[in-house]
């Protein structure tokens, strides 16, 4: 049975068609063992790639040798990236990008697509101080409206900055992973697993947070 209703599909049809400029690449990274979502993410991504021939697929194993390369150990795993990128893509869904994370993956999708992360010039120049990695984790539920803000902002981050990494997680299929961050309300956002904050933050207030634990790390490897 189809996911994506008609009218939805006609809709992204022509919002691809406007917005895509070069080929979208979506590794989704399953598992054989006790993975409830792992069916639903590959066919979300797979009448995805329906409505675009710039949308392209590719299944992987969870213990794969892609996975270990790119650090990759929980299913499913969507990965947005392109097929002329080099680098180890930094835009991840941790869990399944359904509900109010769909329009997360559509953003994503579109603009990995024109390599334009669309932030502000200003906190561009901030983003681009970070010279060392960083990981910005957005725990989200799939019935959270504010959530997608904050996940379109750590992927905004990601794909501006090649030394930041942005993951969505699923919060209510990762509970002991949230616990250990203390998630009690979303979105919750831990940047190297050091800085949190709770919200959906605009991205002029989201970069101070992110410029605070670039200077703890830079501290402590100074």
């Amino acid at each position: 049975m189809p996911l994506l209703k008609d009218k939805d599909k006609k809709y992204l049809q022509d919002e691809f068609a406007k917005n895509l400029k070069e080929e979208a690449k979506l590794y989704i990274f399953t598992s054989e063992d006790d993975c409830q979502y792992c069916s639903q993410t590959v066919q979300i991504a797979q009448e995805l790639a329906e409505t675009s021939e710039l949308i392209k697929v590719e299944v992987l194993d969870i213990n794969s040798d892609r996975a270990k390369e790119w650090g990759i150990d929980k299913a499913p795993t969507t990965v947005v990236t392109t097929n002329s990128s080099k680098e180890n893509p930094r835009i991840k869904y941790i869990g399944i990008p359904m509900g109010y994370e769909f329009s997360s993956l559509i953003e994503d999708i579109k603009r990995v697509s024109r390599n334009d992360p669309e932030l502000d010039p200003g906190v561009a120049k901030k983003l681009s101080e970070v010279d060392v990695p960083l990981k910005i984790q957005v725990f989200v539920t799939p019935t959270c409206p504010y959530c997608p803000k904050a996940v379109g902002v750590a992927h905004k981050f990601a794909l501006a900055n090649k030394n930041i990494s942005g993951e969505m997680i699923e919060a209510t299929e990762f509970p002991a992973w949230a616990d250990e961050f203390g998630v009690s309300s979303v979105p919750h956002i831990v940047i190297n697993g050091d800085v949190q904050f709770v919200g959906a933050y605009p991205e002029e207030n989201f970069v101070d947070y992110v410029l605070e634990a670039y200077k703890k790390k830079s501290d402590v490897s100074s």
